[in-house]
């Protein structure tokens, strides 16, 4: 790995190679079609399971059924009934389901075991194969609700969290890295640190078109512009700058090979810059769009971002 650094406000650029294409994360007629048949329990299969984490289900008002999640609890939470821990919950990419990451599961296992990192809780939920972690005009999809008003409470009733801002991170790959983004940026008050992992930050507002209601995200979001106002990051930043800058840390990682996603990494990166909002940002040389590569590239650093942002916001 060729890591050639220079200055960023704030945090670390990584230069790498010219784009040969763009993107804009645009959900093809596919991610439909994931969505009309989610399943929203995921049954595991035996041995898939890394040690330390186990699955389970909470009822959805929102979706009236239950849905799945998976859950590591590190050594020791059954031993001390006193203690309680930080938490990250780690959103899936487009076409996943609640039985995700468990390469990162493995690396914070073994990570606390070896000591580098505290002892840490991570959620992995079911948020629907391609909703962006965004609420479907029709209600059909209520993904932001599932996290926020419903799975959130229901892991802090259920399990001994750190249940305030100081003690939650929010992360994902690719999907589910713009969706912990906007969530992030649009409830700065529920976490202390976000880390986007390649995921397109997409500026919604341009996409707004009422006459185009059979593309996306007009046909997701429906003809109501403030619901992509309260949905794009680019608006979030600019309404909740103060928060955001008061409370929540932030790191950005991409290849720089993933030419459809890092296009507009690099504008959230550059928008972060204009609004004087801190945070670390890393492109990584001659990486694609590769999970378990850059985990595995960065294994025994990968959580140090977060474990650095609650001993923060503990203090």
């Amino acid at each position: 790995m060729n890591l050639l650094t220079t200055a960023a406000f704030a945090g670390l650029l990584i230069l790498g190679s010219s784009l040969s294409a763009q993107s804009n994360g645009i959900p093809s007629a596919a991610d439909a079609t994931r969505n009309a048949r989610i399943k929203w329990i995921n049954e595991p299969k035996p041995g898939q399971l890394p040690e330390g984490v186990t699955h389970h289900t909470f009822r959805s008002a929102a979706l009236g059924q239950e849905v799945g999640y998976c859950i590591y609890l590190p050594p020791g939470y059954a031993a001390d009934p006193t203690r309680r821990y930080p938490v990250i919950y780690n959103l899936h990419g487009a076409g996943g389901n609640e039985l995700h990451s468990f390469t990162d599961a493995r690396a914070l296992h073994e990570g606390i075991v070896a000591g580098r990192w505290p002892a840490m809780i991570m959620v992995l939920p079911n948020g629907g194969a391609a909703t962006f972690y965004k609420n479907s005009a029709d209600g059909k999809l209520p993904a932001e609700t599932l996290i926020i008003r419903e799975l959130l409470p229901h892991i802090d009733a259920t399990y001994r969290t750190v249940a305030t801002r100081t003690g939650r991170a929010i992360e994902g790959f690719s999907m589910g890295g713009r969706g912990a983004t906007r969530l992030a940026m649009k409830y700065p008050e529920l976490f202390c640190s976000l880390h986007n992992q390649a995921g397109n930050v997409m500026h919604l507002l341009d996409l707004y078109d009422p006459k185009k209601p059979d593309v996306y995200p007009n046909n997701y979001l429906g003809p109501d512009r403030a619901r992509y106002e309260e949905n794009d990051v680019y608006a979030l930043i600019r309404n909740n700058s103060a928060a955001i800058k008061a409370g929540t840390r932030i790191r950005i990682t991409c290849g720089t090979r993933d030419d459809g996603h890092l296009p507009t990494v690099r504008d959230y990166h550059a928008a972060l810059l204009a609004a004087g909002i801190d945070h670390t940002y890393l492109e990584v040389e001659g990486l694609a769009h590769e999970h378990d590569k850059l985990v595995t590239m960065f294994r025994t650093t990968w959580f140090d971002y977060h474990a650095e942002s609650f001993r923060r916001a503990a203090k």
